[in-house]
C-alpha cells in the first residue's frame, strides 16, 4: 500500500485505486490505511480524500539515507550526461524485482520523454534501466523471474518472455540497453548498469528522449557515454567518495 501511495505522488490516490492495484478488498484497504494514518505513514487530503505519503516516512527515509543514499555521487554524473547529450538523464535503483527512479535531470533539448520521473517504478525488463539490470543477472535468476511475472499483460506483447530474452541478449552484446518506445510510442531510452561493491547490478543510468534523437547512428555514441559514466559512478560508490 505504501508503495502504491508513493507511486502516485504528488497527486495522491484514492482507496478504490489502491485496493484494485494490490488485490485486497476495499474495506480492508480502508482499515489498514486508517492504521497507517494514525502513525503518520500516510495522510489524507481533506479536499479530495486522496491518500498521500505521510511525514513519518520522511523521517524514516532520512534515517535510511545515512546508510543507503548514493545520490550524492550520482547527481553530478546525471547532470553531466544531460548537459553532454541534451537529453533527459536519470538514476534508478533496483528494489526487489522493480527499478525506482531516484534522480532526474532535464537536458537542453525541448522535447522530452515523460515515461520516467523521480519516484517512477517499473518491473525489471521494462524501460531501459530495468532491462539493463535484468540482463546482468544470471540466466537462472532471469528464468525464475520471467516464470513468476506476466509483463505482457500489463505492458503489451512486446514484453512477452521471448521478446524480453531477445532484448536481454542484445543488451549483453552491447553492454547497454535500448528501449525503442515500448512503453510509450516514440519515447526512447538507453541505460547502463552501475555496480555495487560486490559487483552486483544495483543501479542504472538512463538517457531518454524522442525517437528521432535516438537514431541507430547515435546509439554507439550515447551507449559509450553511458558505459563510461556508469563505470565512473561504480568506482566512486565503491570508494565511498564523490571526488574525481
Amino acid at each position: 500500500m505504501l508503495r502504491e501511495v508513493g507511486a502516485h505522488e504528488p497527486d495522491g490516490v484514492n482507496t478504490t485505486q489502491i485496493a484494485r492495484a494490490i488485490g485486497l478488498p476495499r474495506p480492508t484497504v480502508h482499515r489498514l490505511l486508517g492504521s497507517l494514518r494514525e502513525v503518520g505513514m500516510v495522510e489524507r487530503e481533506t479536499d479530495s480524500d486522496r491518500w498521500v505519503v505521510g511525514s513519518e516516512l520522511y523521517v524514516l527515509g532520512a534515517v535510511a539515507a545515512r546508510r543507503h543514499d548514493v545520490t550524492q555521487y550520482a547527481l553530478p554524473i546525471v547532470r553531466e550526461l544531460a548537459v553532454a547529450t541534451g537529453e533527459s538523464a536519470f538514476f534508478s535503483v533496483r528494489r526487489g524485482n522493480d527499478t525506482i527512479c531516484l534522480l532526474a535531470e532535464d537536458g537542453a533539448f525541448p522535447l522530452r520523454s515523460h515515461v520516467l520521473h523521480e519516484g517512477a517504478r517499473f518491473p525489471l525488463g521494462v524501460v531501459s534501466a530495468g532491462l539493463a539490470i535484468l540482463a546482468h543477472l544470471d540466466d537462472r535468476e532471469i528464468a525464475d523471474y520471467l516464470d513468476a511475472v506476466d509483463l505482457a499483460t500489463q505492458f503489451g506483447p512486446a514484453h512477452g518472455r521471448d521478446a524480453v530474452l531477445e532484448r536481454v541478449a542484445t543488451t549483453r552484446r552491447h553492454g547497454y540497453a535500448v528501449n525503442p518506445g515500448l512503453v510509450v510510442e516514440g519515447s526512447w531510452g538507453m541505460a547502463a548498469v552501475v555496480f555495487d561493491v560486490a559487483e552486483q547490478p544495483r543501479w542504472a543510468l538512463t538517457l531518454t528522449g524522442v525517437e528521432h534523437r535516438f537514431s541507430p547512428e547515435r546509439h554507439a555514441e550515447l551507449g559509450d557515454l553511458l558505459l563510461r559514466a556508469a563505470h565512473t559512478l561504480s568506482t566512486r560508490i565503491a570508494r565511498g567518495t564523490g571526488r574525481r
